[in-house]
């Protein structure tokens, strides 16, 4: 068996692995585990010979200095001084997962890809998702667009889906990337901040690019602080074409839409989180799938027709722009789960080497120039960070189907190559390999024959040159509430901006241009003056799209949503119970959180484990709070932490289920009762209604009242 043939069977095998919910008691084992692959092992070196003594260096006497001669010494150390590779240049903070994508019925009418075609195949896939702007060491949380990239290990080679959570980009044209990239990332004098887009180069930057607006836009809206990487959207930003048995082209736009909704934190969450779990994010993700709550989400395209290339308002290769889903809707190809996390995060997350120039027969590009800059960048990077042009034999990397050619040697090569001839045609070693005729049954791969016609120039063309209609479009589609966060969002990064001109000539030049009302309200917020450029407002082809509010995406069950559910001593442990057995059926993560770590006694004495404690474990971090009843009221109303929870959650506009006497609570923290603060003395009464608060995510209609409660 070749490690090939090893390589599908073990993807192949990880790609249908369903493990059951682990019990606590499967949870702590999983604890306990010891490393497998060195159980009854000598330690050894690199080369293979065993280490008798791992505590001491070799030296000249018991207090003499060290011997260079300690191969054993230089070998761990100098291994551990190249521990680190040069990390992404940009999307550096990610976290990664294994999963399976299964096709649905009937796409051949699109595509002669093999896994989209073929619905009784689970093709194995890892997906990275990332921010864009900060390190490595950065938090999850921060203000940015996510990366959402998909490796598809296909039996005809990788496919790399290398997307974003927004579905357009900053600028239209890859040699503007290095100055984009320049300009967000931090400033160069005293490399802040991290993380953020909020400072002077960045939106120097985007007052002077107008093509930036739209996406800027998505930037400011809740998009750029999502809840978890459970919920976000993916999009493949560029048009693509799918190229179906017939050899006929049509243009589309992937999109990837979760099961679980689409949902954000609020800004004070997002900044509280990143101080208080900067990997918020990565936990989140990894618990969710230890525990068998699996993400999924539905792979779909947008299809247009070769013919109707020009029949929008925009230009189908400006990667500015979107197509509104009421002028075409998405056809769903298949589904994608995450159900495996990654054993070993260097080797497999940090190493992941995606590049847009991967895609197998029956998918090719298009003109995009933002995509045909990608097509060279990506693989680029890799030479640098991975150490050469063998980062395709990493086993995260390496493609479960046979690869054969003449490509020998460099750095890192780890095949051990027969035979004499590395080049082809050859007769030495039968012309093996040879070309696949594109004719036959799973024949090789063969670019579209568009035809190509016209002068060398380095233009823009006229279609892409409407800025702002789509940037609009976004705005107004947004529910109030949305609208509500841009205007706070443009207020708040703008107040960062040391310099007054860039800050007038964003809300001057772009905002007025955008929406008269956002740039009215931003402005007053800074105290700049808005022209009214209305008039001059070219307007998209539709003016609302319902699809671009995160209010579309309501789930339909809160499989995966995480509830707070606050106890003390002499708590009534029936409710404990009660609840228990609703998250169980409902597939919640609820988490009962103490005073202290110690197990509190309940109403008969009855010993509650605790799941965490409430200082450590902060509302933030839940969708839901829940406090029990019990024989403990003079206790909880002194308790200033549980206090302090509960005005945090309601503050953040979460539900809340204030059990039996717990009710008075509302008084005593001066919160005013609402649609979101349940009441009840049993719990079973208020489950249904909790369970449509939580697929609706937040209490909007409370964000008015928040501003008097104090920080």
């Amino acid at each position: 068996m070749n490690d090939n043939t090893k390589n599908t069977e073990t993807k192949s095998a990880l790609a249908g692995q369903t493990p059951d919910k682990c019990n606590t008691t499967e949870k702590t084992a999983q604890l306990d585990q010891v490393r497998t692959d060195a159980t009854n092992e000598a330690l050894t070196t690199n080369q293979g010979v065993k280490i008798s003594d791992n505590q001491n260096s070799l030296k000249a006497g018991v207090r003499g200095s060290t011997l260079l001669e300690d191969f054993i010494l230089r070998e761990k150390i100098t291994h551990f001084d190249h521990e680190r590779i040069p990390e992404r240049i940009v999307h550096a903070r990610g976290v990664g997962a294994h999963g399976y994508f299964q096709a649905y019925e009937g796409n051949e009418r699109f595509t002669k890809a093999g896994f989209l075609t073929d619905p009784t195949i689970q093709t194995p896939i890892f997906v990275r998702c990332s921010t864009v702007q900060g390190p490595r060491g950065s938090a999850d949380t921060v203000r940015d667009i996510r990366g959402f990239a998909i490796k598809f290990y296909t039996q005809e080679g990788n496919f790399d889906l290398v997307g974003n959570n927004a579905p357009v980009f900053f600028i239209q044209d890859g040699i503007k990337f290095p100055d984009f990239v320049h300009a967000v990332k931090p400033e160069p004098h005293t490399e802040v901040p991290t993380g953020g887009s909020a400072h002077d180069t960045f939106w120097d930057f985007v007052s002077l690019v107008p093509e930036s607006a739209h996406a800027v836009m998505w930037a400011m809206s809740d998009r750029a602080i999502p809840r978890n990487l459970r919920s976000i959207q993916g999009f493949g930003v560029h048009t693509f074409r799918l190229i179906d048995a017939h050899e006929k082209a049509r243009f589309v736009k992937f999109h990837w839409t979760p099961k679980q909704g689409v949902h954000a934190l609020v800004w004070d969450e997002a900044q509280k989180l990143a101080g208080k779990d900067p990997d918020f994010h990565r936990r989140d993700l990894y618990e969710a799938i230890e525990q068998g709550i699996y993400p999924e989400w539905e792979l779909g395209v947008q299809i247009i027709e070769e013919e109707d290339e020009m029949s929008f308002d925009f230009d189908l290769l400006d990667p500015t722009k979107l197509i509104p889903e009421e002028l075409v809707p998405i056809t769903p190809l298949g589904k994608f789960v995450l159900n495996r996390n990654v054993d070993n995060f260097f080797a497999e997350t940090e190493q992941i080497a995606f590049c847009p120039g991967h895609i197998v027969p029956g998918i090719d590009f298009s003109n995009d120039p933002l995509l045909q800059a990608r097509l060279f960048s990506y693989t680029d990077t890799q030479l640098s960070r991975l150490g050469g042009p063998n980062f395709h034999q990493i086993p995260i990397n390496k493609p479960v189907c046979p690869f054969h050619n003449h490509q020998r040697d460099a750095m890192h090569q780890s095949e051990i190559h027969k035979g004499q001839a590395s080049y082809q045609p050859n007769s030495i070693d039968n012309n093996w390999p040879i070309e696949v005729p594109v004719a036959t049954q799973n024949g090789g791969f063969e670019s579209y024959q568009e035809r190509v016609d016209g002068h060398k120039i380095r233009q823009r063309s006229e279609s892409f040159s409407d800025h702002f209609s789509q940037a609009r479009l976004y705005y107004q589609s947004l529910a109030p509430h949305e609208q509500k966060h841009v205007v706070d969002a443009y207020t708040f990064e703008l107040s960062k901006v040391k310099r007054q001109h860039i800050r007038e000539r964003e809300v001057q030049s772009i905002l007025a241009n955008i929406d008269t009302d956002l740039a009215q309200q931003v402005g007053k917020n800074l105290g700049i003056k808005v022209p009214d450029l209305a008039e001059n407002f070219k307007h998209a082809m539709i003016e609302k799209s319902e699809r671009l509010s995160m209010q579309a995406f309501i789930p339909e069950d809160i499989k995966g949503r995480k509830i707070a559910v606050l106890i003390h001593d002499n708590v009534n442990a029936e409710s404990v119970r009660t609840i228990q057995n609703w998250v169980m059926k409902e597939k919640v993560i609820a988490h009962l959180l103490t005073p202290m770590p110690a197990p509190v006694k309940g109403m008969r004495d009855e010993e509650i484990t605790s799941d965490g404690m409430q200082k450590a474990e902060p509302s933030i971090a839940y969708d839901a709070v829940i406090i029990v009843d019990g024989d403990n009221s003079n206790m909880v109303s002194a308790d200033g932490v549980t206090k302090h929870y509960l005005l945090e959650a309601y503050k953040h506009l979460k539900p809340m289920v204030f059990l039996g006497d717990k009710s008075a609570l509302l008084d005593q923290l001066e919160l005013s009762p609402d649609e979101g603060t349940l009441i009840q003395d049993d719990f079973r009464h208020v489950a249904e209604k909790l369970k449509h608060l939580l697929r609706h995510h937040r209490i909007w209609s409370r964000e008015a009242l928040i501003e008097a409660i104090p920080a």
